[in-house]
C-alpha cells in the first residue's frame, strides 16, 4: 500500500479482469467452502429448477473482489468490507473488479478511506456491489 498522500476522493484502482470462469472453478470453490448445493455443479438439477445452467456461489466472486481491493489497500488495513449480490455469475463469465475512493475521513486510529467496490460481468451487468473501509498509514 502507498501512503496517505496518494489517495484522494475519486481516485480509482486499476481494474482487474478475471479469466472466464468455468464449472470447475465453481466446484473447486464449493470444495473449499463446503457449500455443495447442486445448483452450483449439477447442470441437470439447475435446469430442472428453472435456470439455464449452473451458476457460481456468490462468495467466489466476493472473494475475488476482496482480494482485489486488499491487494490495492493492504489486507492489514481493512476495517470493513460489505457486499450485496446483484446478479448471478455463469460459466464463461469474465469478471472485472473496480474500486473508487468515495471519501477520506478521520477516525480514532487515524485516517480512513471509504471505497465503492464492484464486480461486473463482461456484458456490463454488475454482479456484486459494495463498500469497504481501509485505514490509511
Amino acid at each position: 500500500m502507498t501512503t496517505t498522500e496518494t489517495f484522494a476522493v475519486g481516485q480509482q484502482a486499476e481494474p482487474r479482469t478475471y479469466a472466464p470462469l468455468t464449472r470447475t472453478d465453481f466446484v473447486k470453490y464449493q470444495g473449499a467452502s463446503g457449500d455443495f448445493h447442486p445448483l452450483h455443479h449439477d447442470d441437470v438439477y439447475a435446469r430442472e429448477t428453472g435456470f439455464p445452467s449452473v451458476f457460481s456461489v456468490g462468495m467466489l466472486q466476493a472473494g475475488m473482489l476482496a482480494s482485489y481491493v486488499t491487494d490495492w489497500m493492504g489486507v492489514e488495513n481493512i476495517r470493513r468490507f460489505k457486499i450485496r449480490f446483484a446478479d448471478k455469475v455463469w460459466p464463461g463469465d469474465e469478471l472485472t473488479c473496480s474500486a473508487t475512493v468515495t471519501d477520506i475521513l478521520d477516525a480514532e486510529d487515524g485516517r480512513r478511506a471509504l471505497l465503492e467496490v464492484t464486480c461486473t460481468r463482461q456484458n456490463g451487468v454488475v454482479a456484486l456491489v459494495g463498500d469497504a473501509e481501509f485505514r490509511l498509514n
